[in-house]
């Protein structure tokens, strides 16, 4: 054998290697993804195992996460612990402003899931009466910016009111024994508050709350678009299930949050929108106008071009496999 066939087919050993070694490493065992009480799809999903079904003959298993509000599944998404996450589209903006290296991929709400809430006999009536008074809140949600949005146009700030940094059932929590005077609250914790106890939405503004977005870490979304494609063509089979069996949908909700049903029927046909999927331009013009809001504020540095991050978070390129 000469040398250059001795060498040709070295080098031909030596790619097959390399190639086997990529696969090997690409190659996917695992896909780890979020469930939320806030984002009712995702727990038909789980309890239906229609992600199992959709994976099991390629050998990837699922693994199920509880997030207890956009900040955790943020943080999750952050440290690699989970590829996908449920968050606001509002939390997923600051998220990436802050370095978060997240896609928005897919709408699977559109819901009015805050509101600020204070106690039965609460003399408290409008945003302008926070002032001087202490909110429970969860930072880096949904509830959160709805509150400094809410505080900025009564002409107030963060420094006018005492925020009491709690997650969102603690809050809840917090309001229910006279501990903070008001809380940003979040459904199915706020339905359950108003029907329980009294509570009192004092403060509604639907277009404020931004849409419930699913998450995909960027280098997942990179490096395996057809897996994503397929957990979003799953997630559409669990969504169009969802709006053809609205009381079956409640019932599983009452059971993963551990609420009585007529809670979550109250989260669901009140407050509860699951007729898109595809992410676009109304999801684009909700969380702008959030980020713009939050810039005025002060919680977004002047320095920062909202747009410019915007258009880096939402990709469009998996809207496609929601129409198939």
């Amino acid at each position: 054998m000469n040398f250059v066939s001795r060498f040709g087919r070295i080098a031909i050993a030596v790619a097959a290697a390399l190639a086997f070694t990529g696969a090997a490493k690409a190659q996917v065992t695992e896909i780890r993804i979020d469930w939320a009480t806030y984002n009712p799809v995702s727990i038909i999903l789980k309890n239906q195992g229609l992600l199992e079904k959709e994976l099991e003959k390629d050998g990837i298993k699922v693994r199920w996460v509880q997030s207890a509000g956009s900040n955790k599944a943020l943080e999750f998404l952050n440290a690699g612990s989970i590829d996908f996450g449920s968050t606001a589209g509002s939390a997923a903006l600051v998220a990436k402003i802050n370095g978060n290296p997240i896609k928005s991929i897919y709408v699977y709400s559109r819901p009015e899931w805050t509101a600020l809430v204070t106690g039965a006999k609460s003399d408290i009536k409008t945003v302008a009466d926070l002032k001087g008074k202490s909110v429970a809140v969860t930072r880096g949600t949904d509830p959160h910016i709805f509150l400094v949005r809410a505080l900025a146009e009564a002409g107030l700030t963060d420094k006018d009111v005492r925020f009491m940094l709690l997650q969102h059932a603690d809050g809840r929590l917090a309001l229910s024994r006279g501990d903070v005077q008001a809380w940003a609250g979040l459904d199915p914790m706020m339905a359950s508050a108003e029907l329980d106890e009294g509570a009192k939405l004092f403060y509604r503004k639907p277009e404020a709350n931004t849409w419930g977005i699913l998450n995909v870490r960027e280098e997942f979304a990179n490096k395996h678009p057809q897996l994503v494609q397929r957990v979003l063509k799953v997630y559409e089979q669990g969504r169009r299930w969802a709006l053809a069996n609205p009381d079956q949908v409640a019932k599983a909700l009452a059971e993963a949050a551990k609420i009585p049903e007529n809670v979550a029927q109250k989260q669901l046909k009140e407050r509860t929108e699951l007729t898109h999927s595809a992410i676009g331009k109304p999801q684009r013009d909700s969380i702008l106008a959030a980020g713009i809001a939050l810039q005025k504020a002060g919680v977004i540095d002047a320095k920062v071009n909202v747009q410019q991050v915007l258009n880096d978070l939402i990709d469009e390129r998996f809207n496609a496999t929601l129409s198939n």
